[in-house]
């Protein structure tokens, strides 16, 4: 952010890390404009203003699913798994309800072995498949087309031979019952992924128009990638 603005209460110029400062609350612990007016004391356009800005230039920053592959590549497999960040719609608003009975926009994510984060992508409304989703934004065809192996849910049956995914059924046996168990395990380590993004806690609730929300996923993306 290259301009300071000013605290109406002293009348001197705000220094880039107390913006900084002010974006930060409102991603990390998803403080409102009205708090953040209150607290910092600068105009609600003000802040506005500031916030928009910095999501702006940070979601710039974040990596495309094309710069992601490049440390994908080096690792054994990857985990695909997703969420429904919460919005807030109405009932009306059918392209944003979920089969988890909620209103949300879904967002993809890779996730490296271990569970670390690696690859945010732009969010959709809420109802949309999960298998859908992923073929809109390339990340089947992107790991078929550098044979990386990737475990996933069964939400992803008929996804290609890149995606690993459980056998269907409730009363398995044998060696179907072990694989399901031991991919269960290896997928369960993508949960950290969610955890990381969801520590964010505006992610939690968005209030904002759903045509920001990319904006601000990629932002807190491009964040937690610095860190």
């Amino acid at each position: 952010m290259s301009r300071a603005f000013r605290d109406p209460t002293d009348g001197q110029q705000t220094r880039p890390g107390r913006q900084a400062l002010l974006v930060l609350a409102h991603l990390r612990r998803g403080d409102t404009y009205a708090r953040l007016t209150a607290g910092l004391r600068v105009g609600i356009a003000t802040v506005y203003r500031y916030i928009r800005e910095a999501v702006d230039l940070l979601a710039a920053l974040a990596p495309t699913l094309a710069q992601a592959m490049q440390t994908i590549r080096k690792k054994a497999y990857v985990i695909l798994d997703g969420t429904l960040l919460p919005v807030d719609r109405t009932a009306a608003d059918r392209p944003y309800y979920s089969r988890k009975k909620h209103h949300g926009m879904n967002v993809r994510v890779l996730a490296d072995p271990p569970g670390g984060l690696m690859w945010v992508s732009d969010a959709l409304p809420g109802g949309t498949h999960d298998l859908t989703a992923a073929r809109t934004h390339g990340i089947l065809a992107a790991l078929a087309a550098d044979v990386i192996k990737c475990w996933a849910d069964k939400a992803y049956q008929g996804a290609g031979s890149a995606i690993r995914v459980p056998f269907r059924g409730k009363h398995l046996r044998g060696w179907r019952r072990r694989h399901n168990r031991d991919h269960a395990n290896i997928r369960s380590l993508g949960e950290r992924a969610m955890v990381i993004l969801k520590s964010w806690r505006l992610l939690r609730k968005l209030r904002c128009s759903t045509t920001r929300i990319t904006g601000t996923v990629r932002a807190v993306a491009a964040l937690e990638f610095a860190s």
